[in-house]
């Protein structure tokens, strides 16, 4: 008897400490990706520049076509939808503003990071997990090379500058698609349209984005990083890690963007 009713505590315990152990390593990796960037030229031992080059063509370049099409539809839809409701208030022309201030402040960074995490973070995780079983991040430690300086510091240094230029790049074909909504289906004045979308559009909203922007870069490429050097099990494990990355990275930005947002929302700044 005493046993059924201590096992449920045990389980519950197991689960506790399993994910303070989580917790525990990524933020142990956190801190060292970060010591890398802004400590590693002080031991003379500077990030080299052409990797972190060719992952930003790779995360940032590569990944305009999907992050356009993705947010330009996003902005046909969403012009779509609301001006059938402010047709019936007579304020059809308010639309430029709605699509303008909603892509961004919320729509453009979320699905562009998301887009980004899918793509990136999957490829980020897929890369270092097989290296991991594959046992060349071990090779690496032989021949005196930090794995995480030497893998990790590039994707998170390129990560991190190439996302805030997508989002602005996902707000623009966003705003595209609504003024092609407004303009062509709509009947509203193209120079109207524009000066409607802008005149309501705040510094605030932009700066909003982007700062958010900056979050989700880090939560892509340390929770890809993280899953991927503690990929365990072959071909199924990395396969594993992926799926694991992908939806992690998903749940954290959708968290983060809640707490971001709420950071504004209640601050003057």
């Amino acid at each position: 008897m005493n046993e059924k009713i201590i096992k449920p505590f045990e389980v519950v315990g197991a689960q506790v400490l399993g994910w303070l152990k989580v917790v525990n390593d990524f933020s142990r990796l956190a801190g060292q990706v970060f010591y890398w960037i802004f400590f590693g030229a002080a031991k003379k031992k500077p990030m080299k520049q052409p990797p972190i080059f060719e992952q930003m063509v790779f995360m940032g370049a590569r990944s305009i076509v999907i992050v356009f099409f993705v947010t330009f539809f996003t902005g046909i839809v969403l012009a779509m939808q609301s001006a059938q409701q402010l047709s019936k208030l007579g304020g059809t022309i308010y639309v430029a503003s709605l699509v303008s201030i909603s892509i961004c402040r919320e729509l453009g960074p979320v699905l562009t990071a998301l887009v980004i995490a899918g793509r990136i973070g999957a490829a980020i995780t897929a890369e270092i997990g097989s290296m991991q079983v594959n046992e060349q991040l071990e090779a690496l430690d032989t021949m005196a090379i930090n794995p995480i300086r030497f893998l990790i510091v590039p994707k998170v240094v390129a990560l991190f500058f190439m996302l805030p230029c997508l989002t602005v790049i996902g707000d623009l074909s966003g705003m595209l698609g609504g003024y092609i909504i407004g303009v062509y289906n709509l009947g509203i004045n193209s120079h109207l349209y524009i000066q409607t979308a802008f005149d309501y559009l705040t510094p605030k909203d932009i700066y909003t984005g982007l700062c958010k922007s900056f979050v989700f870069a880090l939560i892509i490429s340390l929770v890809g990083s993280y899953q991927g050097i503690h990929t365990r099990g072959g071909a199924v494990g990395v396969g594993r890690a992926t799926t694991v990355s992908v939806v992690t990275s998903f749940i954290l930005i959708i968290v983060a963007d809640c707490i971001v947002t709420g950071i504004f929302y209640f601050s003057n700044v």
